[in-house]
């Protein structure tokens, strides 16, 4: 990929056109089509067994590491197409991070080095950049006031939220355009659920955000657009499938579909 693939101020940040997940030969979710706007937070939602995390990990090709995954259509990241042939899926996801369900701490990592060690597979060595960088990212998160003075304990001594914002660290340390966050708050209590969710709006000035979420009421809270998926059913088995995409407060209060409106209201899922 070329060092940044960004678009340019009004065209969308990707663009997803006939997406299709597979597990083996079973087509998981049908064909996607998705426009991602840039500095904004889209939210995935719908109920389990839908595909949306399946859906993100195509983002930045996650998905094709599962055994037997893989994933046909199009995913561009500004002009280039990340299921490009030429491209190295490595770059790829150094291009757009991700943050996981569960936070990770690196448990033979120091905090300090948590952070760094994206920078350095990347080629930094030089002690004064590392450091640098390092503190910008954990201030970029957060946590700066919070570690400064104890960068060499182990990043896995923190608790759960200051773990995820330090996954958020990690990720935010190497440039990315993009972050997927997969259900980043499921495992957190809720004053840490809100800590993740106001940095993630303030991060949303300088990233393109895509969020899965079970929770309803945090995509309606920090999202500018929601993506519903529900489930098919049919002969070849349960489908994920996209039923609206618009913005969030019209998905809300004005769905147009009535598969969103029953999720929505609690009637299904």
């Amino acid at each position: 990929m070329t060092a940044t693939a960004s678009a340019p101020n009004g065209a969308p940040a990707m663009t997803i056109n006939q997406l299709k997940p597979f597990y083996g030969k079973r087509q998981a979710v049908k064909a996607v089509d998705l426009v991602i706007d840039p500095l904004k937070i889209t939210a995935i939602i719908g109920p389990s067994g839908c595909g949306k995390s399946t859906v993100l990990r195509c983002l930045n090709r996650m998905h094709e590491t599962v055994l037997n995954a893989r994933a046909e259509g199009e995913v561009r990241l500004g002009d280039e197409n990340i299921y490009d042939p030429a491209i190295d899926p490595t770059l790829v996801r150094r291009k757009i991070g991700m943050v996981f369900q569960q936070p990770i701490a690196l448990r033979t990592r120091s905090i300090f080095e948590n952070v760094a060690v994206g920078l350095r597979l990347g080629g930094m060595n030089d002690k004064k950049r590392l450091a640098e960088r390092v503190e910008q990212s954990l201030r970029a998160a957060v946590l700066w006031d919070e570690v400064k003075d104890k960068l060499t304990d182990a990043g896995s001594a923190l608790s759960g939220g200051q773990q995820q914002r330090l996954s958020i660290a990690r990720t935010i340390a190497i440039a990315p355009d993009v972050i997927l966050f997969d259900e980043p708050c499921s495992a957190l209590d809720p004053i840490s659920t809100l800590k993740i969710e106001e940095l993630m709006v303030d991060l949303r000035r300088q990233y393109t955000i895509i969020i899965v979420t079970h929770n309803m009421q945090q995509a309606a809270r920090i999202s500018d657009k929601t993506a519903v998926f529900m489930v098919d059913r049919n002969e070849d088995g349960p489908q994920g499938v996209l039923v609206e995409y618009q913005a969030t407060r019209d998905v809300f209060t004005n769905p147009q579909d009535s598969r969103t409106e029953d999720y929505i209201s609690g009637r299904v899922g």
